[in-house]
């Protein structure tokens, strides 16, 4: 096991009825930022729990921040918490509003003059404007970490950031919530959580046992109880499973004392900016083409992967690898996932050359857990995945 730093400082409020709790979290006479995406919340109930939670703080509203958080919207928000002396920001939504959340809590506190810099250099977040969250779209882990990815269409880029001056102080994750999220969301929610684990796991074996078992747990009941979501998803006990495999899949748990991949995400954040696919499907598109053209570099894994979680025993290591693979797109295939770019557009020949000639623009030389994914090599990949 390789050695770690582990501090993960944002309080949960998990179950039914914690919306009523908010105002608990928050400081009182803050002046509160609320924000959130397309207005769901105004049909499902949600907005109503937490102006009443709310009713004792001033609160002004932004609404309208998209699936991808766009920069050019986010900075619009960012001039009212200048303007109207906002000092607490609340994230009522999915990993998109918290991630666009956590960029205004960096750039509420950035003394450069342009925050585009904040992605565009990685710039550690060390201090941020306090927030919390109420989360609506069990996905991404946002609610339990201090990661962000943040688009900008003006010039078709995606780029993430983070640092410890980003966790969110408190998230409240009420199961009750998933009955309402559309089919496509919610298979976008199982394969995002899912494919978040494996960048975690998926690389090559360090004798961390009990890191391997925690990632394998998540895998397993994402897979167990996936068709039970698709199905019915008031269940509240298949809600309440696949909302917390999303956050522990993500809130740097499991990824402590082990390698860490993260290239599939990379490329994949360059098909979204690129052609405005759904994050998560960008990641079904590259994973499995990722894991066939790294197989040396990954195969004890991916046979331990197919052991544990597929039950598969039989044949040899290269044998239960690839039958892995195959699981993993099958998987992604039972939740109405497509995997292949022409399936998202017509227009994908080039794409290869155009990642690959970014990445080395930016002087991405090696993704991967070891390093060793070269431009050149995320241009195969992503023609394997065509």
């Amino acid at each position: 096991m390789l050695k770690f730093e582990f501090k993960n400082p944002t309080k949960i409020r998990f179950g039914k009825g914690q919306i009523e709790n908010l105002a608990k979290e928050i400081p009182a006479k803050s002046k509160i930022m609320m924000l959130y995406g397309g207005g769901s919340i105004k049909k499902n109930g949600i907005y109503e729990q937490i102006k009443n939670a709310l009713k004792d703080f001033e609160v002004i509203e932004f609404g309208g921040i998209p699936a991808n958080p766009e920069y050019e919207i986010l900075m619009q928000a960012l001039e009212i918490i200048k303007k109207e002396n906002i000092n607490y920001l609340l994230a009522v939504g999915g990993g998109s509003v918290i991630d666009g959340t956590k960029f205004l809590s960096a750039a509420a506190l950035y003394s450069g003059d342009n925050p585009w810099d904040i992605l565009k250099k990685n710039i550690r977040i060390d201090k941020g404007m306090p927030f919390g969250t109420v989360l609506t779209l069990p996905a991404t882990g946002s609610e339990m970490n201090s990661g962000a990815v943040i688009t900008r269409a003006e010039t078709q880029e995606k780029f993430g950031m983070g640092g410890p001056g980003l966790f969110p102080e408190f998230s409240i994750l009420d199961p009750q919530v998933v009955r309402s999220i559309p089919q496509r969301q919610l298979a976008n929610g199982i394969t995002d959580a899912y494919t978040h684990v494996l960048e975690q796991y998926m690389t090559f074996p360090t004798q961390a046992f009990l890191q391997d078992r925690f990632a394998e747990s998540i895998l397993q009941t994402l897979v167990e109880i996936a068709p039970r979501i698709l199905k019915d998803p008031s269940d509240y006990e298949a809600a309440s499973n696949f909302m917390w495999c999303c956050t522990m899949a993500l809130n740097g748990l499991i990824q402590k004392g082990v390698p860490n991949d993260w290239a599939t995400h990379m490329i994949g954040h360059e098909l979204t900016a690129l052609f405005g696919i759904d994050h998560a499907r960008t990641l079904s598109i590259i994973g499995p083409n990722l894991y066939n053209y790294k197989f040396e570099d990954k195969k004890e894994k991916l046979a331990q992967y197919a052991e544990r979680v597929w039950n598969i025993k039989d044949g040899s290591i290269d044998e239960k690898a690839h039958e892995a693979i195959k699981k993993t797109e099958d998987f992604f295939h039972s939740l109405g996932i497509k995997t292949k770019l022409s399936e998202y557009t017509n227009d994908y020949e080039g794409t290869a050359e155009i990642i690959s000639n970014r990445f080395t623009e930016r002087g991405w030389l090696g993704l991967g857990e070891r390093r060793n994914i070269k431009p050149s090599d995320v241009e195969e990949i992503v023609k394997m995945s065509y």
